[in-house]
This record gives C-alpha cells, structure tokens and sequence, in this order.
C-alpha cells in the first residue's frame, strides 16, 4: 500500500493493446455492413478474455480490455455524450516522428447542446473486463479536457452556454455520474487519459490555443480544476490515476518538453492517486519534477517506450528508477510502458511479439526491482 492507503500495482500499463487480426478483420465486416454491431460485439468479447489471459500469463496484476471497443482511445466514451458533435481535424495538431506514410489529426470536439449523459458509458465494458479476469480490472476514460482543447471557447455553442462555468458543471456532473456507475458496478481502479495537459509544454500548440481565443496560462489550472470537480465525489476506495503523454498514434507523437514547466501547476492540485507518466526518451526530460509530486502520491514511471520494438536493457531501467527515487521516494514508485500500445485501432510499429516482450520486460523489472510485483 502507498501512504495514501492504495494498492501499488509496481508492474502496470497504460491500456491499449493492438488488436488481433480477427478483430480487426470483424471490424471491417462491420464497417462495410457485412455483420451486425452484436456480431462484432461477440468478437470483441471473445478477443478481450483473450487479451485478459495474455496479461495475466505475463504476471501483471492490472488488467485492461485493451480498449478493444474503440476506434480511437477518446472517441467512443466523448461522442456517446448528448450534446456533443465530433467535427474537423485540428491541422494544428499534426503528429510527428514515426511513418512518413500516415497521418492522424485530432478531430476537433463541438458542444451543439446541452452536455449530458444519456446512460452507463463504460460499466457493459467493465463487466466483460471483470468476468475475464481475477486480478484487478482497470478501466481508462479520456480526460473532460479533450471535450475543450481542439476548438476551445469557439466551438463551443454560445446559445447553449453563455456561461463557461455552466458548460464545465455539467461535464463534471457527466464524469461524477459515470465513476459513480462504475463503482456501483465494483469497479476500483479508474484512469484518466490526458495528453493535453502536455500539450501546454509544446509552443506550437501553445500557439495554437492563443490562435483560437485562449490563453494558455489560464487553460492549464482550469482543466487541472475540472478534473478535481469529475473525481471529487469518488468512494475513499477508489482509485484514480492519470496517464500524461505527448500523444501517441502509429509510433508518432504531437507534444515534446519536460515537465518542468508545467510540474508545480499539475503535480501537487491534481487530487488523483497514481500518476502514469511517459519517461522513454529524451523527450520527457529528466525526473526533477517529481519533487513536486506530493509523497503520498504513486508514481508510474512509463520507461519502456510503445512506439518501437526496440527492447531496453534491464540495467538501464534499474538506474532509471535509481535517479526517478532521488525527487520521489522509491517506495511510491512502479514502472509501465510509456503509452498504450495502440491508441487508436491501427497500433503503433511494434509486432504482437514486441508487445508481449515489453510488458514481459516491465514485469520482469518490477520483481527485480522491488521484488514479488
């Protein structure tokens, strides 16, 4: 247990696994009418029981349905809410590094109506998740902030909300209505997905929120309150992790910087649990903003990259931690992979043997490490 009385999962993952031939194979049956949405649901049931084995028989303790469902790691959960229109790529957001020969734009989100939740989002995925496993089920939902970011105040409708503060009660109610569904339904390990909180280390993309009417240094502690306001009426046993990378889609990414600049706005306000954070390269920076972690806090440090195949060397992620306890006691601290392994349904550039050998390797690390993880 951490100080804050939560279990420490010291081997975990972010979530996103690629999917299986079969699954992608049942997908594009669907997508050209060729089975139901039952039959397609049928294959991604028998392929998340197959994905919760997998995990299992590597040793993680931490259990996801891969986000099998999905098409992108944000977009079913967002456009199953009322009043919500999902509109054009953000072309100021483009991805970089990775494949030269594909290209995904974050699609803009536009509120038209009143925000609202029109039923259970995650618990039909959770109880598949939680029938296919005896460990812990972990189930990941994207952060309120990508309903905002691409668009800001301009796309949202001003007939429906005059008033900002009106528009963000409501998604914290959508939130506090869905965690508190998910509890009813047992689960006990939510984590939030949020890459835009990186996005205020990136100029680019700073320049961007200006460009759209907002300002960046105001954004940052509204979207770290509203998140407060979505977990605040949470059960004591629940907990709430949050996942901080700088994008992640076929092996490329949008953000890059270290945390340093926005550590103190982050580390300390956010009332999570867990932190996942992406540590795998140079784009991260080094681990001096963890002093800004409170020590009752769990650090997930993401060492083991998603976005090649290429596998690091025990002694690296050793020494890795090695520096990560020096801003953060060691007792708080686990490893995982960087990001999910495939954000959306293509996948990163890694085979499903690299992704069997990372998360193999973060186990390995684990028990090595901190012993019996």
């Amino acid at each position: 247990m951490a100080r804050n009385g939560k279990p420490i999962f010291r081997a975990d993952h972010v979530g996103s696994l690629l999917r299986p031939d079969r699954l992608h194979g049942a997908r594009s049956k669907f997508d050209r009418g060729e089975i139901t949405r039952d039959e397609l649901r049928a294959v991604e049931d028998e392929c998340i029981v197959e994905a919760a084995k997998l995990q299992e028989d590597v040793g993680l303790q931490v259990i996801t349905d891969g986000e099998f469902r999905r098409s992108v790691w944000w977009y079913e959960f967002i456009d199953a809410l009322n009043g919500i229109e999902i509109a054009e790529p953000d072309k100021g957001a483009a991805f970089s590094g990775g494949s030269e020969e594909w290209e995904y734009l974050p699609k803009t989100v536009r509120t038209v109506g009143k925000i609202g939740r029109l039923g259970e989002i995650m618990v039909p995925e959770f109880e598949v998740l939680r029938a296919a496993t005896s460990q812990t089920p972990k189930i990941t939902i994207p952060s309120p902030s990508r309903i905002h970011f691409h668009g800001g105040r301009a796309a949202v409708d001003t007939a429906v909300y005059p008033d900002m503060e009106a528009f963000w009660s409501d998604i914290a109610a959508v939130y506090q209505q869905e965690i508190a569904s998910l509890e009813a339904a047992g689960c006990t390990y939510i984590q939030i997905d949020d890459p835009v909180l990186t996005y205020f280390l990136d100029d680019r993309l700073r320049g961007n929120v200006k460009e759209i009417g907002e300002d960046p240094d105001a954004l940052l502690p509204k979207y770290v309150e509203v998140i407060n306001r979505c977990i605040a009426k949470r059960k004591p046993e629940t907990q709430i992790g949050i996942h901080l990378c700088r994008g992640n889609s076929r092996s490329k990414w949008i953000a890059a910087g270290p945390y340093e600049p926005i550590a103190e706005a982050i580390f300390p306000q956010l009332n999570v649990d867990t932190y996942l954070l992406e540590y795998d390269d140079e784009r991260s920076g080094g681990f001096e903003p963890l002093r800004f972690v409170p020590d009752d806090k769990i650090v997930v440090l993401g060492l083991v990259t998603t976005k090649t195949g290429q596998m690091e060397e025990m002694d690296t992620l050793r020494r890795r931690v090695d520096e990560a306890a020096k801003f953060q006691p060691a007792a708080s601290l686990a490893i995982s992979p960087q990001c999910g392994f495939a954000s959306e349904v293509g996948g990163n550039i890694v085979t499903l043997q690299d992704e069997l050998n990372k998360l193999r390797l973060v186990v390995q690390a684990a028990d090595e490490i901190w012993g019996n993880a």
